[in-house]
């Protein structure tokens, strides 16, 4: 039985995302790290057709060594429509409700979950619309950091129907040889190819092309890997930096979440000064882009050449055993449950800001 001290947490995972089993795999994560004398925890699983799934059911009979949530395609838990399935628990109980979305990728980290969420008056961990729009576009979160005058890599915006014969010279001109091509509006290096040399990039861009019709073609920086985790809204705060050391020619999708190969330095071996500069580039970057909740951003650090140069933010993180953003938080000072509770701190403080708003005009 529910009651009306606990907060309603709606746990949104799955997703109509290439990043679909990423997500099961945050969604135990978090699951298991909730206080249950806090938190009223409703796991709602959303399949690959965008069909809302109950997966009470599926959690409750999970083993303890399951290594994710069961994907909810996979499942046969009740249909559900969204909106009654938010809505009723503040409205008709009295009960507080927040959703986290934990879907990643497209349909949940882009703006389009969270706008359901605003429309529905629900609370929400993370970014708003717009960031979260934002912080997914890669073309677009690199031009707003170049006009924040922030430091970035040198890089190409392309839509599908400019890719032609003359993009292999134009990349050659103004990126050189090797590059990385990416889908615009994906996370997890799915779909991000190296290459080496012109021949090989219309294959690269037709892989691309299959998870969006933006993409982004960048330089290949030679420098560390280095993250930052950022939490909080008006006031956000950095975590002490991490560095990723891949066992692959790049931090793939394996090396991230399967073959657990990668080193991950916590806290990156810098010096104090390079310490302070990358987390208050950090900041920058996630106050530039109006990123509020959490956001981990990413940097190559060029020692002996431009610094520190930001790569991407991510607005949902991974919240898999292998995650940096919540190993950041814990050598910073905030274990598990504590980032947890404060991220849910943080969505019903955004909430009620915003619901002081002025909606008719006077």
């Amino acid at each position: 039985m529910a009651s009306a001290d606990r907060i309603r947490l709606v746990l949104l995972f799955g997703g109509r995302s290439a990043e679909h089993e990423v997500s099961c795999i945050s969604a135990l994560h978090v699951l298991r790290a909730i206080d249950p004398a806090r938190f009223d925890v409703v796991p709602i699983g959303v399949t690959r057709q965008g069909r809302w799934l109950s997966a009470a059911e599926s959690v409750a009979a999970l083993p303890v060594a399951a290594p994710s949530l069961p994907s909810p395609d996979d499942e046969s838990g009740p249909e559900l429509d969204p909106m009654p399935t938010l809505l009723p628990a503040r409205a008709g109980s009295g009960q507080p409700v927040v959703a986290f979305p934990l879907i990643h990728g497209p349909t949940g980290e882009d703006g389009t979950i969270q706008g359901l969420l605003e429309t529905a008056g629900v609370p929400y961990v993370g970014a708003g619309v717009a960031a979260s729009a934002l912080c997914m576009d890669k073309g677009l979160a690199k031009r707003v950091l170049e006009a924040s005058g922030l430091p970035l890599g040198r890089w190409l915006g392309l839509r599908g129907a400019e890719v032609n014969e003359g993009v292999a010279e134009r990349v050659a001109e103004t990126l050189g040889y090797p590059v990385f091509v990416k889908p615009a509006n994906l996370g997890s290096s799915v779909g991000v190819t190296r290459v080496a040399d012109g021949p090989d990039l219309a294959a690269a861009l037709e892989l691309a092309l299959r998870y969006d019709e933006y993409l982004v073609i960048e330089e290949a920086i030679t420098g560390r890997e280095i993250e930052v985790a950022v939490l909080g809204n008006e006031s956000p705060r950095p975590s002490l930096p991490g560095e990723i050391r891949p066992s692959h020619a790049f931090y793939d999708f394996e090396d991230k979440y399967l073959e657990d190969g990668a080193g991950l330095l916590v806290p990156a071996p810098l010096e104090p000064a390079q310490v302070e500069e990358v987390r208050s580039l950090a900041l920058a970057a996630y106050r530039a882009l109006q990123v509020d909740g959490m956001a981990r951003v990413d940097f190559f650090l060029e020692e002996d050449g431009r610094g520190f140069l930001i790569n991407e933010l991510n607005t949902i993180p991974g919240f898999t055993p292998i995650s940096m953003y919540a190993r950041l938080w814990k050598e910073t000072g905030l274990d598990y449950p504590q980032l947890v509770d404060e991220l849910v701190s943080l969505a019903l403080d955004r909430y009620h800001r915003r619901s002081g708003f002025e909606t008719v005009r006077k």
